[in-house]
């Protein structure tokens, strides 16, 4: 096996995989911007049916939840403030 597939983590056949299109409705966008995601490779993704062909594409839940995760901005604190003056 390669390293790059050996770096990847196995998908838990139980999770769910979502449609682009309820990957949209969870992120509030339309669905254009996860198959943007997809297409740059920004988000672990599913490609279902005959390999070389395009086929159907699904979305982990939990890799929607690592890229809204990686997102995450905290707040800033009183101290954060003062460090930034």
């Amino acid at each position: 096996m390669s390293k790059a597939k050996a770096d990847v983590s196995p998908i838990n056949l139980r999770e769910r995989l979502l449609t682009v299109a309820e990957a949209a409705e969870v992120l509030s966008t339309s669905e254009r911007f996860p198959r943007r995601l997809i297409a740059e490779r920004r988000i672990r993704f599913v490609r279902l049916g005959e390999p070389g062909k395009r086929g159907h594409v699904r979305i982990p839940e939990s890799a929607l939840r690592e890229f809204i995760a990686s997102g995450l901005v905290e707040p800033m604190t009183t101290s954060d403030i003062w460090r930034a003056a």
